[in-house]
């Protein structure tokens, strides 16, 4: 007898770990989404991070190529000093200018004189 008040024990027993195993079952599929969801998450973020990279490694090769054109630049002071030889360079024209003009008039009532002979 003591057999048969066993069973019904036995058997909720089965029904309880029965159901707790659904239960369990229930809430591990969710994970499983979940940590798929997370997988696909940071594999897409990796390949975020890779564009990224590239990206930088594009952009710090462009400052170098700038930096090393601009090494060649002249700086502050010598454009400066450019600034002031081409003044005194256009100052010098001018004053050339003024000193050629008499020579001008001179050579052009020379060509006039020498036209006017040609023509006697």
């Amino acid at each position: 007898m003591e057999m048969l008040a066993i069973i019904p024990w036995v058997s909720g027993a089965i029904s309880i770990i029965t159901l707790l195993t659904l239960v369990k079952n229930m809430l591990s599929s969710g994970e499983k989404a979940l940590a798929e969801r997370v997988s696909k998450s940071e594999q897409e973020a990796n390949a975020r991070l890779a564009k990224v990279e590239q990206k930088a490694i594009e952009y710090d090769r462009r400052i170098q190529a700038i930096e090393s054109d601009m090494k060649h630049l002249p700086d502050r002071d010598a454009v400066h000093q450019l600034q002031v030889t081409m003044e005194r360079i256009g100052g010098r024209l001018d004053t050339m200018d003024e000193r050629l003009k008499p020579i001008a008039a001179t050579n052009h009532r020379l060509q006039e004189f020498l036209l006017e002979q040609a023509q006697k």
